[in-house]
């Protein structure tokens, strides 16, 4: 069927399988935190409670500006991600034909191949609106940060109310920052199947280890002090 063998729908419902459970690790049912992603909602809060006690907000507008144009910067991104695709998905022969001299390499099917280059693509197209989404939702804490009351409101129950809008907004746009790079992270696994499905299931297993030893390695609990992980990084 499509010209995928049981092996490739083993290895794609692996990938899939992977994606979503890092999902709920990092985020879901399964999260804790512990993770990174988490500690740093932590701190997404404390600065902006220390932001009202300010008068001058330049700087924490030019923060949220830094963030805008980094999330922008991945959004062009994945749009000359998604026209690469559809360039290799319009050359199908030529690829191929270079893909089938490479050692290891499945013979290419033309239904297969189309069918893989699509998976890809919507993997691109998803990371953008989840990128431009992100963007968006910058846009919109900037405008809460510049209806935050004075510094010498800063103690009332209203001022820090909205100190925690202004954090959760900064929060949903950094989650959905996070879920564009993770995309871009399991494309770069998605990548192994053009190979063949052994080499897709074990670049899926090498990735996901890999992010969630960035979310709870020693390297990121050393940051924050943890004294085990500091033990363990002398």
């Amino acid at each position: 069927m499509l010209g995928f063998s049981t092996l490739d729908y083993i290895a794609l419902v692996a990938f899939l399988a992977a994606w979503i459970a890092y999902h709920h690790l990092m985020e879901g049912v399964w999260s804790t935190q512990r993770t990174l992603n988490r500690r740093m909602d932590v701190f997404r809060l404390e600065w902006m409670q220390r932001m009202l006690a300010r008068e001058n907000r330049i700087v924490d507008a030019q923060i949220i500006a830094a963030l805008q144009n980094g999330t922008a910067f991945f959004a062009s991104t994945s749009l000359l991600a998604i026209g690469a695709a559809l360039a290799i998905l319009r050359s199908a022969e030529d690829v191929m034909a270079i893909f089938a001299d490479m050692p290891f390499v499945e013979p290419p099917n033309r239904t297969a191949w189309e069918m893989k280059t699509f998976g890809i693509t919507v993997i691109f197209a998803y990371a953008f609106f989840k990128f431009a989404w992100a963007y968006r939702l910058f846009n919109y804490s900037t405008i809460l940060l510049g209806s935050t009351p004075p510094a010498a409101q800063a103690g009332e129950p209203e001022a820090q109310r909205h100190a925690l809008r202004v954090a959760r907004m900064a929060t949903l746009a950094g989650r959905h920052f996070n879920r564009g790079q993770r995309a871009f992270f399991f494309a770069i696994g998605y990548l192994g199947w053009y190979i063949n499905a052994w080499v897709f299931m074990a670049a899926t297993t090498a990735l996901f280890l890999v992010m969630l030893n960035r979310q709870y390695g020693a390297d990121s609990h050393w940051v924050f002090g943890d004294k085990d992980a500091h033990e363990a990084t002398r």
